[in-house]
């Protein structure tokens, strides 16, 4: 970072973009009490965007202001200060008023104020603008949360605009506060630290996301059916989280690029080259996990499939030796439908059937059909029905 800026009492000359005019004081104007029973019920109060703010000289805080107009005032009483501002889901006037203040670049406050922006860093004059995407793996419904973080770092201030509930900065904020050499350092010292804490926070997503593997691999060998709809989820997380993780590799390569014209610490120096190593390993993971993932669904699709063509044959092999059985019964049917048809017409009995008084009639038709069923058997036996 740049030398500090003087504090005559006001901030340097700002961009006319971020200047809003007051109106004229006007004397209140006079008007009848309402009736008791008349009177407006009391709005409840808009919540609090400012989580915490700060203020820090030689690595110690020194005061901790209740809004924004307090810490710029007091910032102006003790230019060699240190401000620290943590903002959660800030309202448009409040990032209008940090950029009128701390003469941020417009194009940074309109990514802050629409969020959705991937990681990138970005150095507008002495002022660095960061955007990060935490993540934070959830027990339950076992599945991955992102956030979004911007960070504004200038020479003598640090602003951090949260979206979503990941990464808990008060912890990083207790950390550097009991890190006074660290914190000594200046915004680039608390820079890093808001790097270290959301890389540090990838580490269980990773376990929490291996250990999904593993039982998504158990789950495809055990012929679940829902795996695949998981491993789809999974799917898409990971790109996320890839897209979270990868450009942080290049964000931090560029920052180390620039250790010697902005005359960065040493010792920053190699707790930020130590933190690009673990988003480096971070990102092979993911990358792993991805194609992993890929190779997963892969098998399954596989096994899928061996499984319907096995439950396929089951099925042919049912059909024909169904088809099998419905041929024995054709046959034997076939057989005995012949001495019953016989036997049906000389069963009716009437009295000008000339077989009926004929001595041979009785031998005759038992004859025909015994040779009617033996013929039928064996037609259907060559044909292999019975």
């Amino acid at each position: 970072m740049s030398e500090r800026r003087d504090r005559p009492g006001a901030r340097s000359a700002l961009k006319p973009v971020w200047r809003r005019s007051r109106p004229a004081e006007r004397p209140p104007r006079q008007t009848p009490p309402a009736p008791p029973e008349a009177a407006p019920e009391p709005s409840p109060p808009e919540p609090v965007s400012v989580v915490e703010s700060a203020l820090y000289r030689d690595g110690v805080r020194v005061s901790s202001p209740g809004t924004l107009a307090e810490t710029y005032r007091e910032l102006r009483e003790h230019p060699s200060g240190m401000a620290w501002i943590g903002l959660a889901r800030p309202t448009d006037a409040e990032l209008l008023s940090l950029a009128a203040e701390f003469d941020l670049h417009p194009l940074a406050v309109e990514d802050a104020m629409e969020a959705h922006q991937r990681p990138k860093l970005e150095r507008y004059g002495d002022t660095l603008f960061v955007v990060l995407r935490a993540a934070r793996y959830l027990d339950a419904p076992e599945e991955v949360d992102f956030g979004e973080l911007h960070v504004f770092v200038g020479p003598d201030f640090v602003i951090t605009v949260r979206h979503g509930g990941a990464p808990d900065l008060s912890a990083v904020r207790h950390r550097m506060e009991d890190s006074r050499e660290l914190l000594r350092l200046g915004p680039e010292a608390v820079l890093y630290a808001i790097l270290d804490a959301v890389v540090d926070g990838y580490a269980p997503v990773v376990e929490g996301v291996q250990n999904d593997i593993d039982e998504i691999e158990t789950e495809v060998f055990r012929g679940d059916p829902e795996v695949s709809r998981r491993i789809y989820e999974l799917s898409r997380e990971m790109v996320e989280f890839q897209r979270s993780t990868r450009p942080l590799v290049g964000m931090l390569h560029g920052l180390m690029a620039g250790f010697a014209k902005y005359g960065t610490d040493e010792e920053l120096q190699r707790y930020l080259r130590d933190v690009a190593d673990h988003v480096t390993h971070t990102s092979e993971r993911v990358d792993g996990f991805r194609q992993a993932l890929t190779d997963i669904l892969t098998v399954n699709a596989t096994l899928v499939t061996q499984q319907q063509n096995a439950e396929m044959r089951a099925l042919a092999e049912a059909g024909f030796a169904q088809n099998e059985e419905l041929k024995k019964i054709s046959a034997w049917a076939a057989i005995l439908f012949a001495p019953t048809l016989v036997g049906t017409i000389y069963g009716m009995n009437f009295d000008h059937m000339p077989e009926l008084h004929w001595l041979f009639g009785y031998p005759f038709a038992i004859a025909l059909m015994g040779l009617v069923c033996v013929s039928l058997y064996v037609v259907f036996k060559r044909r292999g029905w019975l």
